[in-house]
């Protein structure tokens, strides 16, 4: 039997598919093993929202190769969706498969060790209209459930609809039921994910409206008698219904943890981007969440070197996040990707400029993690503590997303254990202790 290796790039979207594709290889007598490891076939589950991501496959490639130089290389995910042709011209690239395609690997398999061409199986991206479930088991800790894929929307900087296609989602009864079967596992936690999770509902490619919402899924999982408790990943601001927020502060199973993507503090970019919101209906949502739950965390996304960002547009990006009640930052530098409009604008940024400006956002972000874990000093949180023993610690995550450190014990690992938020240490953790 063949050995065959998996490495994932990008998102919690790209790791539950790759479990997914993974059990279909175990199925047909592939024997699973690390990527670190000797293999004969090595797969990259690929990312291509910055540059950088298509530069690791490519380092990826030659350092599989080198493990050993024997062994069959193919590309799935969304770098292979969008530049196939590219890739397969990359030296011991053997196999590339499009959206579409990589569900069905297997097929492909047996026939890569019979030929020496390189091949394409590649396909367009408007063909690919249905919905294929997965999730992910992180260390039996947390498991990442995949309930809608694809983006309708036609944000200026982003390859993800030309890679991903219309926005499309599972049906409440089967994420109900994928729930039920990752519940006899050990998973304590599971995340809701989507490319745009907030337009959950939409299931005919012919018919844009959807015919269910995020908010009736969350109530139907609500009444399913387990134990575990619930995260919603990142929600897009125009389609964070204030109904989810009402009843997310009233759950017993979903956690007050949110990321809200912003993209810029500025309204002239957020127009350039074709954004669907401005900085005030931005700022009036954070409010309201704060409103209903003061110890909410609510992390954000935000692209710096946009072009025709000034020094006094990214002021004017910090003053609005400065000011904003947030406990997180994500920030990219904007990466110019072929075929989006934002890539044919004026104005581009130096490099310099958008490394110095992420650092900046870096630093505004450190300080607002600081000061929210501050905030809940003194407070007693549901901690989930992860598997590995790190240095003599024990790490996890409250429900509202702050990192916690105690002194390893086995028998706490993958336990929801009460703990008092104690003490802030340097290295931007809560060190506590359990009694």
């Amino acid at each position: 039997m063949k050995k065959i290796a998996f490495h994932t790039l990008g998102c919690k979207l790209n790791f539950s598919e790759t479990e997914y594709i993974q059990e279909s290889c175990l199925k047909s007598n592939y024997i699973l093993v690390k990527s670190n490891l000797i293999s004969d076939i090595y797969v990259i589950n690929t990312c291509s929202v910055t540059e950088n991501a298509d530069k690791e496959c490519k380092y990826l490639i030659r350092k599989f190769k080198k493990q050993n130089p024997l062994s069959k290389i193919i590309i799935i995910g969304c770098y292979a969706q969008l530049k196939p042709n590219e890739i397969i011209k990359i030296k011991n690239v053997d196999l590339v498969l499009s959206t579409k395609e990589k569900f069905q690997i297997t097929k492909y398999l047996d026939e890569l060790f019979n030929e020496n061409d390189s091949k394409v199986y590649s396909c367009n991206i408007n063909e690919v209209k249905n919905f294929q479930t997965s999730y992910s088991i992180n260390n039996r800790t947390r498991s990442f459930l995949k309930v809608q894929d694809g983006c309708d929307y036609k944000c200026t900087y982003c390859t993800i609809p030309m890679a991903r296609g219309l926005s499309r989602s599972d049906t409440v009864k089967n994420i109900l039921n994928q729930i039920n079967k990752i519940s006899k596992s050990d998973v304590k936690e599971i995340v809701l994910t989507g490319i745009n999770l907030g337009d959950f509902g939409k299931s005919n490619p012919n018919n844009r409206v959807r015919q269910s919402s995020l908010l009736r899924l969350v109530k139907e999982i609500e009444k399913l008698q387990n134990n575990m408790r619930f995260r919603l990943s990142s929600i897009e601001p125009d389609l964070f219904d204030k109904e989810i927020i009402d009843f997310i502060s009233k759950s017993n199973k979903f956690v007050p943890h949110f990321h809200i993507p912003l993209q810029s503090g500025s309204n002239l970019i957020l127009r350039k981007m074709k954004r669907k919101y401005d900085t005030k209906y931005y700022q009036d949502l954070i409010y309201y969440i704060k409103n209903k739950i003061p110890f909410s965390s609510i992390g954000c996304d935000v692209i710096v070197g946009f072009p025709d960002e000034s020094d006094e547009i990214f002021k004017e990006t910090y003053s609005f996040l400065d000011k904003i009640d947030i406990s997180y930052l994500h920030v990219f530098q904007f990466s110019q990707r072929n075929r989006t409009k934002a890539s044919l604008m004026d104005n581009k940024i130096e490099k310099i400029i958008k490394i110095n400006r992420s650092k900046i956002l870096r630093d505004l972000s450190t300080k607002k993690r600081f000061s929210f874990y501050k905030k809940n000093i003194g407070q007693t949180r549901s901690v989930l503590f992860e598997n590995d023993n790190k240095n003599g610690f024990l790490f996890g995550y409250t429900e509202n997303y702050i990192r916690v450190k105690t002194k390893y014990d086995p028998g706490y690992r993958n336990q929801l254990i009460n703990v008092k938020i104690d003490k802030l240490t340097n290295d931007g953790t809560i060190l506590t202790k359990i009694n």
